[in-house]
């Protein structure tokens, strides 16, 4: 596969980007979650697949979109959220603890049953922070390519069947109340507040020679940040957020291959019977995080829900639940998940 000249690959990724762009508003007006990423996704996987010539996204613009999706997720560990948390940290933690048990045994079986290796089969399986584990999953030995298909599909399923479980199960109403809107901070100075701490971030994540460094730098700093109350950091501007997920869907979609579809048809059918398996084995802990705390059938099942944090904390919402519960169990599985993921690509590599 030929490689395209400097000029002519610049061309190129600034047409990858446009139709992106056309692609996510696309997927905006449909609904569908992460549309930027979905979307990068798409016209990536459409460039490898018609144009002959081989296209990456620059190694600094990939880093740079690990650092800004560190500093988005970051930015919900709010210490309000984390006191939540601290009012019923034992089953929380409990819970937490056998959702990642669960998600590596799926990983697991996945390897056993389909043509992929352990490590990309738990990446794929991880409940928690999919843009997150997406984006680090080839630095530390999985297939991204294999490992964002899986990501959002659970995701995607979790999307259509929450709200239609809220209704029949828990008698919600499962529509998708409005979430409150970002900061009141000028964007201009949000823009330049992100930046900073991402740069800085990932400079410190490298230093202290943390995993994935360009992710969980950003991700620790920003989340020590928001213990101080900064005003610059309540939120990232939405533009940049889109922008860095488009660029890992981007860096995904631009890597399939003939050979990698084929692989992936062969995982699907395994792969798609694990989630489905994970999404309603994660409903019964919910049903046991509230016999546990006292709290409602759906809250329980809100909190539990393995993955799509931003269209579960919209239907808790709009159904009445307690978003402060719901929120602080997503963000601390999130955690959790994110920062065991390299640990466990070791350990499986090594076994």
């Amino acid at each position: 596969m030929r490689v395209p000249r400097p000029g002519r690959r610049a061309l190129r990724l600034l047409l990858v980007a446009v139709a992106v762009a056309g692609v996510a508003l696309a997927l905006e007006q449909v609904g569908l979650p992460s549309p930027h990423l979905f979307a990068g996704l798409l016209v990536g996987l459409a460039y490898a697949f018609l144009v002959k010539d081989e296209l990456r996204t620059p190694t600094w613009l990939s880093t740079a979109a690990q650092a800004v999706i560190g500093v988005v997720m970051g930015v919900l560990v709010q210490p309000d959220t984390l006191a939540t948390v601290a009012g019923y940290w034992l089953p929380i933690t409990l819970i937490t603890l056998a959702t990642l048990l669960l998600t590596v045994l799926a990983g697991v079986l996945l390897a056993r049953f389909a043509p992929v290796d352990r490590t990309t089969a738990t990446f794929g399986m991880i409940a928690g922070g999919a843009a997150g584990i997406v984006a680090v999953s080839n630095e530390l030995g999985a297939d991204g390519r294999l490992v964002a298909v899986l990501q959002y599909l659970r995701v995607l399923l979790i999307v259509v069947l929450m709200p239609l479980a809220v209704v029949v199960l828990f008698d919600g109403s499962g529509e998708q109340g409005a979430l409150a809107a970002g900061g009141s901070t000028p964007w201009p100075l949000s823009t330049l507040a992100v930046a900073a701490v991402a740069a800085v971030g990932a400079l410190l994540g490298r230093l202290a020679h943390l995993p994935a460094p360009s992710l969980l730098g950003p991700l620790i700093l920003t989340a020590v940040v928001a213990g101080f109350d900064v005003p610059l950091l309540e939120g990232v501007p939405g533009p940049i957020t889109a922008a860095a997920f488009a660029v890992i869907g981007a860096q995904v979609g631009l890597r399939f291959t003939p050979d990698t579809l084929r692989t992936l048809r062969k995982v699907l059918p395994a792969g798609l019977a694990l989630i489905v398996g994970l999404i309603v084995v994660s409903g019964g802990l919910g049903v046991l995080l509230s016999e546990l705390t006292g709290l409602s059938p759906l809250d329980g099942y809100l909190a539990t829900t393995p993955g799509g944090i931003f269209v579960v904390l919209a239907v808790a919402t709009g159904s009445g639940a307690d978003g402060t519960v719901v929120l602080a169990v997503q963000v601390l599985r999130m955690l959790v998940m994110l920062l065991a993921g390299p640990p466990l690509a070791r350990l499986l590599r090594n076994r």
